[in-house]
């Protein structure tokens, strides 16, 4: 059994390309909120993908070099805008 994505909702969507996004620093006492978005081709996928935190470190950098050559974004909120927003609201600003 494959552990990884299925693109199941991918191939089914009917408005075209599906944007994977993912948030880190939601749970720490300070700093700001990122997030990184990235489409995938379900055709071209790196074989073994998985949620990072059941990746090794090596295997989580050799994703990282192969998802740069993929459409993506990366966005941050601020400290203040946290403090303004609220971190969920933050994180959608992300």
């Amino acid at each position: 059994m494959n552990d990884g994505p299925d693109f199941r909702f991918e191939i089914e969507a009917p408005a075209g390309p599906v944007c994977g996004v993912d948030e880190v620093g939601r749970g720490p006492w300070a700093g700001p909120v990122v997030t990184a978005a990235v489409i995938l081709n379900p055709d071209t996928a790196p074989e073994g993908l998985n949620d990072s935190k059941k990746l090794s470190a090596k295997k989580r950098e050799a994703f990282f070099e192969l998802l740069q050559d993929m459409p993506h974004g990366i966005g941050v909120a601020s400290v203040e805008e946290i403090d303004r927003l609220n971190i969920l609201n933050a994180t959608y600003l992300a």
